[in-house]
């Protein structure tokens, strides 16, 4: 029987620190419309507040050209400054049962790095891996990044 479960990773390494980094996702996502224009067109805030565990959101934001829509549920481990968005709904699931991706920002002694994954299940064996959504959540790392250490 076909594996359709998987994750993909990567590492951005960033000029921010981790807690500032951290607190970018925390409570400005709002500004990711401005930070990352070419990536994130709008976010908007559906249930509870911007740094709310547990805060829904809605994203618009652009992949390989198309315009999608993403639903998630925000969850933040302060401890080890990791943020997972829970998916609700969105165009993502027309090819994935499950997209969970995750950002855990790990300090180092000069800057930080960014650990991103994605978990997700396909719905058959032939449908391609997320490996577009990964391009999008590194590139939005980056120019977060570029963001925070210039502020």
């Amino acid at each position: 029987m076909a594996n359709l479960h998987g994750k993909l990773e990567a590492e951005v390494e960033l000029k921010s620190p981790a807690d500032q980094f951290f607190k970018f996702w925390r409570s400005e996502t709002h500004k990711l419309p401005t930070v990352s224009s070419n990536n994130v067109q709008g976010i908007n805030l559906h249930e509870g507040d911007w740094d709310q565990h547990g805060a829904i959101k809605i994203w618009n934001y652009t992949v390989d050209g198309k315009s999608e829509v993403f639903k998630e549920k925000v969850e933040f481990d302060d401890d080890n400054l990791s943020i997972t968005l829970q998916g609700v709904e969105g165009h993502v699931y027309d090819g994935y049962k499950v997209y969970k991706p995750v950002c855990k920002v790990v300090p180092k002694e000069k800057g930080s790095v960014a650990k991103l994954s994605i978990e997700y299940e396909k719905y058959k064996e032939s449908d391609p891996n997320p490996d577009k959504y990964m391009a999008v959540f590194i590139e939005t790392t980056k120019d977060i990044d570029v963001h925070v250490s210039s502020a």
